[in-house]
């Protein structure tokens, strides 16, 4: 009981209602209270999105390039068309169903009755970059160092990383149940929070059925191509499934799915180079998630979009994955600056966000480990190629 009541998905599952309860029956000065933590986590969160990305963004890359070569490039080459095929099949079936169960539903920017009341201070907080440029530079220094031996600068770079691995478990993750609270407190006060809530009930099941598909077809493919059991190969890794349910990290699942891994006949070189790869780089089931949650949000709101508009999304959000550390609320935190300068997501749709990621933070975790092993098949049976034509 303890481990569920220190949950991350717990926390946030609490702020949800006590916003709620908050926003239907808080007095004035509370509610401003809210409204003043609100803005200013909210400006430190847009301040910190910049260093996040070139935190988390420089160590991976550099670290990356010293493992370089055909086994490198293949993995992440497979892990990154897996991404794709991910999001973009999210953005088909959203478009086909959502407007279905979305029909009627519209969330109006929170304005109306939150425009009469203010925060009591505000505190501006301008990021020392914009997110492109800090992506731009990001790689720039990330591929650089990539080719060189290890520098001065290199172990900066990883210090950097630690500093803001630290920023994000210790002092933004702790706050985020809090700033949905407000979230959720303004959302209630505004009249919106039952549109919201009947989203949030139909996202979780449709993802969920989603995440099983996807992890059907990546096997149907891995297990086409090792000469594998499709469906023996997804049992075998369904004890990585559900360590991931629990732990609602790919890090920690790591040594459980190894051993699966493992047992599906992949050597020991390719399983303990992949699988702790794909920890970092394979984020499919998050992804999905991402991309499902902002087209869901966009519709409720109204905001026009189009294919290629999500198909750069997509394509750019893939490529932010491979950065994501893989700790419980990871993958969103380095989706957010992705989210705020290619669909323009303000701090409220940001928020809902990350409400919505952590609602079903397991179920994407435990895709995203699982299909680990599909990848694993893949670079094994393409490894084993290689050394019989040599």
């Amino acid at each position: 009981m303890k481990k569920i009541f220190n949950s991350l998905l717990f926390k946030v599952l609490c702020g949800i209602l006590l916003g709620i309860l908050l926003g239907n029956y808080a007095p004035e000065w509370l509610y401003r209270l809210l409204l003043t933590f609100q803005g200013l986590f909210s400006n430190f969160l847009k301040f910190s999105i910049p260093l996040i990305m070139m935190g988390l963004i420089m160590p991976s890359i550099s670290s990356l390039g010293k493992k370089a070569g055909k086994l490198l490039a293949i993995t992440v080459g497979i892990a990154y068309l897996f991404t794709l095929f991910s999001g973009f099949g999210t953005y088909w079936v959203g478009e086909a169903l959502f407007p279905q169960f979305l029909q009627g539903q519209t969330l109006e920017q929170v304005e109306q009755q939150a425009s009469s009341l203010s925060p009591y201070f505000s505190i501006e907080m301008p990021p020392l970059a914009d997110v492109m440029s800090a992506l731009v530079f990001s790689f720039v220094v990330g591929i650089g160092l990539s080719f060189r031996e290890e520098s001065v600068l290199t172990e900066a770079i990883r210090e950097f990383g630690s500093i803001i691995q630290w920023l994000i478990g210790r002092a933004i993750v702790p706050l985020l149940p809090w700033y949905i609270l407000s979230i959720f407190a303004e959302i209630t006060f505004s009249g919106q929070v039952m549109a919201i809530i009947a989203v949030f009930f139909k996202l979780i099941l449709v993802l969920f059925l989603m995440h099983i598909v996807l992890l059907l077809i990546q096997f149907a493919v891995a297990g086409s191509l090792a000469g594998k059991n499709p469906v023996k190969a997804l049992g075998t890794m369904l004890p990585a499934y559900a360590t991931a349910l629990g732990t609602q990290s790919s890090a920690a699942t790591i040594p459980v799915t190894l051993r699966q891994a493992l047992k599906l006949g992949i050597s020991q070189r390719i399983a303990g180079f992949v699988i702790p790869l794909c920890a970092t780089i394979h984020l499919s089931g998050s992804t999905m998630k991402i991309t499902a949650c902002a087209l869901a949000l966009m519709m409720l709101q109204g905001i026009p979009y189009d294919f290629q508009l999500f198909a750069g999304f997509i394509m750019m959000l893939g490529v932010v994955m491979v950065a994501a550390p893989g700790v419980p609320g990871g993958a969103i935190m380095a989706a957010l600056g992705v989210l705020a300068s290619m669909l323009h997501f303000d701090e409220n749709m940001q928020g809902l966000m990350v409400a919505l990621y952590i609602a079903m933070d397991s179920f994407g975790t435990a895709c995203n480990v699982t299909g680990d092993g599909a990848v694993a098949l893949i670079v094994d049976k393409i490894d084993k190629k290689v050394k019989s034509d040599d």
